[in-house]
Parts: structure tokens; sequence; C-alpha cells
């Protein structure tokens, strides 16, 4: 009786020494927080005349501080209770085994509370705060003691969380972290629940594709790069990492 074939992510994880995880909303969508469609949902009832993406944005927390802090308040109370899930878990694990950096859209800090020590926030992290008019900054476990528009302790300035908004330059920190980690190679990059709408997000995975190094997408939805990995696992993403991270670590054993 043959021996069942192993499961292709966990041969990936085997093979590859440095491995890119690429991730977005839909990995911390299993921790309960909504995804992008999912929190639009959320504002409804919440300045019907004002879209999204325009209250989010860089602009409108210049003029009108308290409409950007309402919406991102939103945000906040539906992740309030979120914890990581076995994806985050699965990820951090495989840091005992191999070198690997995670890449997130994602502000809500699960990637690092999960255990994972080399993240690249690109897009900021919501619990973070800091102060538009000095360098005072602070972290927050949530925003229930928060007035509707906070204001600096040191110099009253309008205190704002630590994220990229829309029409906002990415951070320069996290955008020099990822060119370095890009130039020294992976062996694998993995795209995990992200649309990939982002040239920034999308680049590592074609690059990877272009270079014949060993690409894969979990999601389970088709995006635009679908078409450019190796592998394509249309599922959750906390199911798939969890099941390849089980199977990764029985191919271990038997090495």
């Amino acid at each position: 009786m043959s021996e069942a074939p192993p499961d292709p992510l966990a041969q990936i994880f085997s093979d590859a020494h440095r491995i890119l995880f690429v991730t977005g909303a839909g990995l911390s969508a299993d921790s309960g927080l909504p995804t992008y469609r999912g929190v639009a949902g959320l504002y409804e009832n919440r300045d019907a005349d004002i879209p999204v993406e325009v209250a989010m944005s860089g602009p409108m927390f210049e003029r009108h501080p308290e409409v950007t802090w309402r919406h991102i308040r939103v945000i906040e109370e539906a992740g309030r209770t979120a914890e990581p899930n076995p994806g985050h878990a699965a990820i951090a694990a495989l840091e005992r085994h191999r070198e690997v950096v995670v890449l997130t859209q994602n502000v809500d800090g699960l990637h690092a509370r999960a255990g994972s020590s080399r993240v690249i926030e690109i897009h900021g992290n919501a619990l973070r705060l800091r102060c538009t008019g000095c360098a005072w900054t602070d972290r927050v476990s949530d925003y229930t003691h928060l007035p509707p528009v906070p204001r600096c302790e040191r110099c009253s300035g309008v205190v704002r969380p630590d994220v990229v908004l829309f029409e906002e330059m990415l951070p320069a920190g996290a955008v020099a972290d990822l060119r370095r980690e890009l130039l020294a190679g992976f062996d694998a990059v993995i795209s995990v629940g992200t649309s990939s709408l982002f040239p920034y997000i999308s680049e590592p995975v074609l690059r990877a594709a272009a270079a014949g190094t060993p690409t894969v997408e979990i999601n389970p939805a088709d995006t635009d790069l679908s078409g450019f990995v190796a592998l394509r696992v249309r599922e959750r993403a906390a199911v798939a990492l969890q099941r390849a991270f089980a199977a990764f670590e029985a191919l271990e054993g038997s090495a």
C-alpha cells in the first residue's frame, strides 16, 4: 500500500530555507475581523454621504479628524476581541524551523501576538498612536478610554493611529525593510488571504514567479495573481496553513 502524497504546501515549506508570507484581511477574517467589504458594511448608517475611502483619507483627517476617528473606531471595535487564529500560529511556529518574514497589510498586530518576530506592517498598526505635532508615541490595548479626537499629552497636538490612510504614503521604514528582505531573496513566496490589488503586495509574488521561485496563493476566491502562482490553494487561510504545517512537521519528523 503506497503512502499518501505529501501536502504540496508542506513540501514547499520543507524545501525552502527563507519564506516570505504576504498576508491580508482574509487571514484575520478567521479571527473574526471583517475583510474590507465587511468593514464597508459597518458604515451603512454612519456618514452615509461620505464614501469610506474619503472618510478614512489623509486629507479628511487633516480637515476633520473627528470623521476619520469615528470610522477607525468602528474597525477597532469590530476586532476588539480578536485573537490570533491557527493560521497566524502556523506561520509563527514555522520560525522554529525556517527563516520566515511576514509582509502584512493588516493593522491588527495579530502576527506579532502569535509569535512572529519578523513582521513588516506595511500599513501600520492601529494600536500604535502618534502625535501629528511632535514625536510622542504610545501603544494602547483598545480605544475605549480615548476621547473622540485624542490630543497629545505633551504638545496638545492631534493624535492619530499609526496607520496608512487613503492618499497617504507608505511608511519609509517599512518600505526600506521590505526592499532589504527582497534583495536578500526568498526560496518561496506565499500570498495569504489578499486580493493583491496594490503593486507592492503583488510585486514580490510576481517577481518570484518570474524567477522560477515557488509561489503559492491561499485564497477561496480568484485574484489577478491566481494565474501566475505555481500552487493555488482555494481554502480559508487558517484551515490551509494549519493543515500544511502539521504535514510539514510530519515530513520533518520522518526525515
